[in-house]
């Protein structure tokens, strides 16, 4: 692969420790070129509350247009607790790429690493290795910015269509059937609403249903978000895929990650029927910005989840194997006993992104 059909990479660092991770996963992916056939080229742009606060806008127009051009979006994290809009939300260009972009499918793997502590009791003996997909343009999210708000009331608005459902729900059952194919004893999808509660969820569940015949090789079941919950804080190694909502997606995804060591440890993508952003689950973290202690894992396991979509886009099958090392390298850092400062150990940023990058 020549330099001028290299893979081009929008990277967007954005606040706080975004572009301290950032850093490592292009070291990562540096690292891959030199290993491999694939050839990257990265393009660094703007976006964030600190550009917000020097121009007034979250992002330019040219970081659209770059994000337009790319074959994949890098985000490190944006967005800090003091910069906010005139109606003090927070700004948040991450959410404004998925609308832009048609990103329906936010993909949030949790998978417990060995050597990571998880609060659930048995899950180092029996493992987890679940997937939260998020709607990620329309639910409760649908209403940001479009809020009504009287001196007596505050409505907002959630909004489910079958256009966004059915595609949904096939990238759903597709990955289902990927993960059964490489082997994961679930192969199932379970779709996660308040039917018995709600008209709209209760079409979203009926679509669901719809979809469910066209891939009958895939076991698909209905969950309750309250029970779904407690299942999986209880037995979170018996969840295989699951498909929800934007606002309850947001939620379980964070509650996954808990499970798994924690917001640092948890990768994720917003796919689309053509572009894809991958970041990792955790925000800015402004109390530890420029102190060398944030955990680059997240990010680096975006990478890898950013080199599969590749692979599958453009029939790359070195890219997909890439994925893999680099899940297999962060693997055998932390068995090899790399413990980062947010699970009180002493390894910070540095540390980490050394010990995957010598087992590349």
């Amino acid at each position: 692969m020549s330099a001028s059909n290299a893979l081009h990479i929008a990277v967007l660092g954005g606040d706080g420790i975004g572009p301290e991770v950032m850093a490592p996963a292009l070291e990562v992916l540096r690292r891959i070129e030199a290993t491999t056939e694939l050839r990257f080229r990265f393009t660094e742009a703007p976006a964030g509350a600190n550009h917000y606060r020097e121009t007034g806008t979250s992002m330019p127009e040219s970081t659209v247009r770059l994000c337009e051009e790319a074959d994949a979006i890098l985000l490190g994290a944006c967005g800090l607790p003091s910069v906010r809009y005139p109606d003090n939300t927070e700004i948040a260009p991450q959410i404004e790429l998925r609308i832009h972009f048609d990103l329906y499918a936010g993909v949030r793997p949790a998978r417990l690493i060995p050597g990571v502590p998880s609060p659930i009791v048995g899950a180092e003996q029996r493992g987890i290795d679940l997937v939260v997909i998020r709607e990620s343009t329309e639910g409760l999210f649908a209403s940001m910015g479009k809020g009504v708000v009287t001196e007596d009331e505050a409505r907002e608005t959630m909004v489910i269509t079958r256009r966004t459902s059915e595609r949904l729900f096939e990238f759903s059952f597709r990955l289902a059937e990927r993960r059964k194919a490489r082997g994961h004893a679930g192969g199932g999808l379970t779709c996660v609403d308040k039917a018995n509660v709600f008209k709209a969820f209760a079409f979203f569940r009926g679509i669901f249903d719809e979809a469910a015949t066209r891939h009958p090789d895939v076991r698909a079941d209905h969950l309750y978000i309250d029970a779904c919950s407690a299942l999986l804080v209880k037995r979170p190694w018996d969840f295989d895929v699951m498909v929800t909502e934007n606002m309850f997606g947001d939620i379980l995804s964070d509650l996954a990650a808990g499970l798994i060591g924690g917001m640092g440890m948890a990768p994720s993508a917003d796919i689309g029927d053509r572009y894809a952003v991958f970041q990792p689950c955790h925000g800015t973290a402004p109390d530890i910005t420029g102190q060398g202690k944030a955990n680059p894992t997240a990010m680096i396991l975006s990478v890898a989840m950013m080199l599969d979509w590749l692979a599958d886009k453009h029939g790359l099958e070195s890219a997909a194997q890439a994925g893999e090392r680099i899940e297999s390298a962060v693997d055998k850092a932390y068995a090899g006993g790399i413990k980062p400062i947010e699970f009180g150990g002493s390894n910070g940023t540095a540390d980490i992104a050394k010990a995957v990058l010598a087992l590349l």
